[in-house]
């Protein structure tokens, strides 16, 4: 992923997957597409699944807690 929005949520009555999914529908709504791909803090991570509809959640150390950088990766191109 490239381009991606930056989200913000420290709500503490969130969950992980009730944030993932808001920022999900505002980037929909905003840029008319949908999401694929969002990276994380490895913190925010808890040892439970995370059900986050159709968005790939990955880890990455350079997040900052409590931010999510979520985005569309593009599929690499089959060569036939």
């Amino acid at each position: 992923m490239d381009i991606g929005m930056l989200w913000f949520d420290d709500n503490p009555k969130s969950d992980l997957r009730t944030k993932v999914n808001q920022a999900v529908e505002y980037y929909r709504k905003k840029y008319g597409e949908e999401p694929n791909l969002c990276f994380v803090h490895p913190s925010m991570i808890s040892d439970e699944k995370t059900d986050t509809s159709s968005v790939t959640l990955c880890t990455n150390p350079s997040m900052i807690p409590h931010h999510f950088w979520i985005g569309v990766q593009e599929q690499p191109a089959v060569l036939v």
